[in-house]
């Protein structure tokens, strides 16, 4: 694992424990992937374009992109897609064998859930909205996501050592650097692809963001700072960073996580008033009200509490489930609140 907390934007633990593969450290400058836990960077990203009016929340994004054609995708907004409301059909991506292109014209295709309407059942999307709206910033930018993530958020905010995809160069200057995840499969743990040059050098804008866990921590160190970088660059306004971090979507039962989970844009908001023991993803029992953040598939998670003025980001390189990653992360985040008096 590695562990990074900071109160009041001042770090007080930045440790890395065990082993990134046998015989080899796992270090905190190791670049590690984030998988969902990254998502909060894109939709910021996407704030920024809404900021500057190149779209807006209500935008359908058929106006954005045309070729979204499929069964009932006219009714659905940007809103729709930083809230997990949309309702899209739960088609396989191809990721990442598939062509960018031929994963948005995949999309686009399948439109949503027979006989649904935006909103009328929500679910978290882990994919498919996310390659969307990184189209939608690509068409508007001309710019890959890749180079828009760095330029809009990790290079302002100071995550200089993280990315959406790795060049092959990057990778063999230093492949011990490259986080391995490992999965549990046959009775033991098996290293993913997430970590092969093959699967490196493709983006997915909602899943393949990587560096220290460090990096992740400095992302809602801006948020609390209302949206200031650290050497007191502006990268999102205030009111930006305000509905971001807001109930949006609330008290609606998400049918991915089987849990009542409330949503800001892109952000997942401190669920603990739906069964602080059983809510998935969360922030830990001691969390306040206002706490916010992302878990990544039973590994990570980064979140930020204004009333303690505290930031958590943590990734485990090992995936044992989501009952048994919920359950360790849920303890740790308690006993991280305990241990700095903050219970």
């Amino acid at each position: 694992m590695q562990i990074y907390v900071s109160r009041q934007g001042t770090p007080v633990v930045d440790v890395a424990l065990g082993e990134n593969a046998p015989g080899i450290a796992l270090t905190t400058t190791t670049r590690m992937l984030w998988l969902s836990a990254g998502k909060p960077v894109t939709a910021a990203a996407a704030m920024t374009f809404i900021e500057q009016g190149r779209f807006q929340l209500e935008t359908p994004v058929t106006e954005l992109l045309p070729e979204f054609t499929g069964p009932g995708t006219e009714q659905v907004t940007v809103w729709n897609l930083l809230t997990h409301t949309a309702g899209l059909k739960p088609i396989v991506t191809g990721y990442p064998e598939l062509s960018w292109e031929e994963i948005i014209a995949r999309i686009c295709a399948a439109g949503l859930k027979r006989d649904q309407s935006p909103g009328s059942e929500v679910g978290y999307d882990p994919g498919r909205t996310w390659f969307l709206l990184a189209e939608i910033l690509q068409r508007c930018a001309g710019q890959p996501i890749t180079d828009i993530l760095q330029a809009r958020i990790l290079q302002p905010v100071g995550m200089r050592h993280s990315s959406l995809s790795t060049t092959p160069e990057e990778y063999e200057a230093d492949p011990n650097q490259i986080g391995i995840t490992y999965t549990s499969r046959s009775g033991g743990l098996k290293p993913t692809r997430g970590h092969t040059p093959a699967v490196l050098g493709v983006p997915s804008p909602g899943a393949s963001l990587r560096g220290p866990i460090s990096d992740l921590g400095r992302f809602y160190e801006m948020l609390l700072r209302q949206g200031v970088g650290p050497d007191g660059t502006p990268v999102l306004q205030p009111e930006t960073v305000r509905q971001m971090t807001s109930r949006q979507r609330e008290g609606k039962f998400d049918v991915s996580f089987q849990h009542t989970v409330d949503f800001g844009l892109g952000l997942i908001i401190n669920s603990n008033r739906y069964g602080a023991e059983t809510v998935p993803y969360g922030f830990g029992l001691h969390a306040g009200e206002s706490a916010f953040g992302h878990g990544g598939s039973q590994s990570s998670v980064g979140f930020a509490d204004p009333e303690h003025q505290l930031v958590v980001a943590a990734v485990a390189n090992g995936m044992p489930g989501d009952e048994l990653h919920n359950r360790r992360f849920r303890h740790l985040c308690t006993a991280l609140y305990e241990d700095l008096g903050l219970a």
